[in-house]
């Protein structure tokens, strides 16, 4: 996945916007105020800081150790840093991606989400 690619696909999401809060080189991924996704998209390797299901990070990072490891400057219970370099099948990222921006929604309050189409 290219880094234009990582972009395009954050922002296919309902109401998903790119912001810049942490200088012009961070591309912050938001809904609804909230970040789902975080990256350096001129990096080498690329990768993606994203929200996961506790349960599921140690998982994820036993299943892909050194490709998925704890949260870069976040919190290491609930996020992980992806990388997306091709190591990792493309299928997979966009689903970590997903269940990323599911997860926010999830916390966001309920007439948000429905205005979101997500009950």
């Amino acid at each position: 996945m290219t880094p234009q690619e990582l972009r395009a696909f954050c922002l296919s999401f309902n109401a998903a916007v790119e912001e810049f809060p942490f200088g012009p080189d961070t591309s912050v991924f938001k809904v609804l105020g909230k970040m789902f996704a975080l990256s350096r998209l001129d990096a080498r390797p690329l990768t993606v800081n994203l929200k996961c299901d506790p349960e599921d990070a140690g998982r994820q990072r036993a299943e892909h150790e050194g490709l998925i490891v704890p949260g870069w400057h976040m919190n290491k219970r609930h996020w992980n840093t992806v990388t997306v370099d091709g190591a990792l099948p493309e299928g997979l990222v966009k689903e970590l991606v997903e269940d990323s921006y599911d997860l926010v929604v999830a916390g966001l309050p309920r007439a948000e989400r429905l205005r979101l189409d997500r009950p």
